[in-house]
């Protein structure tokens, strides 16, 4: 089931909660994917239960989730430190400080993020 039905999801998520953890994400090395969801959003929870039922748990990426709506302001240091304009949902890939694949939506791909990997 999708992450956000009454039974909780069983996807590794790690959640994103402040700038500061965001700050020592951005200066590690290996690759994390962030996806920005809102949970008000049915657009947004369509393109997250995609993204969950696609993405293959063997990528070695550390996955993070932002609750968009409790934690604008990682959303808004996101968009400063990377360039990349916010939208929601928004699945973004870094690797040592550099945006290697952002999307938005529908055009979210699992496949396509393994295969910038």
């Amino acid at each position: 089931m999708g992450f956000f039905t009454k039974n909780e999801s069983t996807f590794p998520w790690k959640k994103l909660t402040s700038t500061a953890e965001l700050e020592t994400l951005w200066e590690q090395e290996v690759p994390f994917l962030i996806f920005k969801h809102s949970t008000r959003c049915s657009i947004s929870s369509m393109a997250l239960n995609q993204f969950e039922q696609a993405w293959d748990l063997n990528n070695p990426v550390e996955i993070y989730y932002l609750d968009l709506l409790n934690h604008r302001d990682v959303s808004v240091k996101i968009e400063e430190i990377t360039g990349v304009v916010h939208q929601s949902p928004q699945a973004i890939l870094i690797r040592n400080k550099t945006v290697l694949y952002h999307n938005s939506h529908h055009a979210i791909d699992a496949s396509a993020i393994k295969s910038t990997l």
